[in-house]
């Protein structure tokens, strides 16, 4: 089966340990994947190469079961290990062709991006789905850049051809407007991984997105 992009549909989750109430990562992405979720991303910033791995190794076994797409941030080596579907990266991380080269033709490749010539430079370089972000203010990465807000979904919207996933500080109170200016999928990070009932979470938030998409 050819992986999910974005677009293909409406969740985008991303992990986050730190984040997951204690929880283990088998029983958060069970979860996730059992309320539908199927496309998924792998990060933690600041774990041993060979925990991550394991973890990766993990997600694709449990995605793989729930025909779910996974995508490995930043680190194309834990990709291609864990025979994940493809890698995410971000503007100071390994360029587009780069990461090409050493996936190969079949995974995906998105590419974090804050502006429009950023999100141009994606397009010509042949990344396979863009992030638009981050919309709102976020304290889920310490690396993060001030927010861009809707002006540039916006224009993402009217003058890229790829798909996109919509991500930074959306919450179930915002998507709805996330999806009232063209986003038809939205990463969340927090408001999945830390709701105590993950199931009845995401289906909250599909509602919030449906509304705004009416």
């Amino acid at each position: 089966m050819p992986p999910i992009l974005p677009g293909e549909t409406d969740i985008y989750a991303i992990t986050d340990s730190r984040l997951s109430l204690g929880r283990p990562l088998e029983e958060v992405v069970s979860a996730l994947l059992g309320a539908g979720v199927r496309l998924l991303q792998y990060r933690e910033k600041k774990f041993k190469a060979g925990a991550m791995l394991e973890e990766c190794r993990l997600i694709r076994r449990l995605t793989r079961e729930a025909g779910a797409c996974f995508i490995v941030n930043d680190r194309p080596d834990l990709a291609l290990l864990a025979e994940a579907d493809g890698v995410h990266v971000g503007q100071e991380d390994l360029p587009v062709a780069a990461v090409r080269s050493l996936l190969g033709p079949d995974k995906i490749i998105g590419l974090s991006t804050h502006a429009p010539e950023e999100a141009l430079a994606a397009q010509a370089a042949g990344a396979d789905y863009l992030g638009v972000g981050p919309i709102f203010a976020t304290q889920t990465k310490e690396d993060v850049v001030a927010p861009v807000g809707l002006t540039y979904l916006d224009w993402v919207c009217r003058n890229i051809q790829r798909p996109f996933v919509a991500i930074g500080g959306i919450k179930r109170h915002n998507i709805a407007e996330v999806a009232r200016h063209g986003a038809r999928c939205c990463c969340l990070v927090s408001e999945l991984v830390g709701a105590g009932d993950i199931a009845a979470q995401v289906d909250e938030v599909r509602r919030a997105m449906r509304a705004g998409m009416a």
